[in-house]
């Protein structure tokens, strides 16, 4: 049932990382928190379901790692983690590639075994300068060659933001380490792994001492909410929030097509780019390789990204001028609304990874308790 009468410290609105570690948070500190969520689950885009035995990442592969001890002794108190370390594979037309780019896949493309004739082929096939006001492609070909580019970077990234890498900014292409060893861990962050048993336990932990609420819309009963508590934790779309008055920001978003199919093991691994610009997903992952369990079965998920539309779901904000512009508009009348936090990804309009919401959530609970 809904609250009526009930007076709540904080609405926490959205019960993935950051509401529910702020949830956690607050409610240790003796006060009183409802967490709502749209969806009828917990953990937001880090939800696992077990499905034929395997934990299955139902919104796309989520590989904790991070360089804050802290942060990581904060989530193996909440789960034992194992020693999963990301290695992706690129399938370039039937042909296998090992990512990030490396010794291994200089390799895999030119024969080459050593640094110096790495470099020598990638500086062959280098025909731009590295400055900032580069497009992707050019950027692109500027620090890792046209060979590396044509086969593991152009097709995945125009399948990713639906548009050619001529008209996308270099900075999409820098988070992409380009490397001079044999070292196929994609992420190089000092702690890595998966909960053994899935993430949602993680969440059913940080939420236990608070009321949770799910297939609740704050937005479609918002006056009734604002009066029953006396602080808000926003983790929606901030300009949802504000009913699109200047517009909507621009995001990308995806469709999961989740399979199980008769055979122990499909791929070998748990993440498969596809980068050619004809299949139309851009990976197939294979979730039982994230927490191996042996059971007869496989689950794989493809991924294919989408346009976004009001009404479908938000993944990845597109930091252009345009939206930056934009946002700064939301978020001068989101500094006039001083009961509401705007937070995450979605009220940020920010791309952030796990370890980063933690600590943000931390952070703001420590401020906000010691008021």
């Amino acid at each position: 049932m809904m609250p009526n009468k009930l007076h709540y410290d904080y609405l926490i609105v959205g019960a993935g990382f950051f509401g529910a570690v702020f949830a956690s948070e607050a409610c240790k500190a003796g006060k009183k928190c409802l967490v709502i969520d749209r969806r009828r689950h917990i953990g937001g885009n880090c939800y696992t379901q077990k499905m034929a035995g395997i934990q299955v990442h139902k919104y796309g592969a989520h590989i904790f790692h991070t360089n804050n001890q802290k942060i990581w002794e904060y989530v193996n108190n909440l789960a034992t983690f194992n020693r999963f370390t990301n290695s992706p594979i690129a399938n370039y037309k039937g042909k296998l590639y090992n990512l990030p780019f490396n010794m291994n896949t200089f390799y895999q493309l030119w024969g080459v075994k050593t640094p110096n004739e790495a470099m020598q082929k990638i500086e062959q096939s280098i025909n731009a300068k590295n400055d900032a006001h580069l497009n992707l492609e050019q950027y692109a070909i500027s620090i890792a060659g046209k060979d590396i580019y044509q086969k593991l970077i152009k097709g995945y990234t125009e399948k990713q933001w639906g548009k050619p890498c001529k008209e996308l900014p270099a900075s999409i292409i820098k988070r992409i380490p380009l490397r001079f060893t044999f070292n196929n861990d994609y992420f190089g962050k000092l702690y890595q792994g998966i909960p053994v048993g899935g993430y949602t336990q993680i969440f059913e932990k940080l939420l236990e001492k608070a009321e949770v609420l799910l297939k609740t819309d704050y937005l479609k009963n918002r006056k009734h909410f604002d009066s029953i508590a006396k602080k808000i934790i926003y983790t929606g779309s901030i300009d949802e929030f504000f009913d699109y008055q200047f517009g909507n920001l621009e995001y990308r978003s995806l469709k999961f097509e989740i399979e199980t199919l008769n055979t122990q093991n499909f791929q070998g691994n748990a993440v498969v780019n596809y980068t050619d610009k004809e299949t139309p997903y851009t990976r197939i992952i294979e979730h039982k390789h994230f927490d191996w369990v042996n059971v007869p079965k496989t689950v794989i998920t493809k991924e294919y990204p989408q346009n976004w539309i009001v009404g479908k779901t938000p993944y990845y904000p597109i930091n252009d001028a345009k939206n930056t512009a934009l946002l700064k508009r939301y978020m001068a009348l989101a500094k006039k609304n001083s009961n509401v936090i705007f937070c995450g990804r979605l009220g940020e309009y920010k791309y952030h990874n796990m370890d980063n919401i933690i600590e943000l959530s931390l952070n703001l609970a420590k401020r906000e308790l010691m008021k």
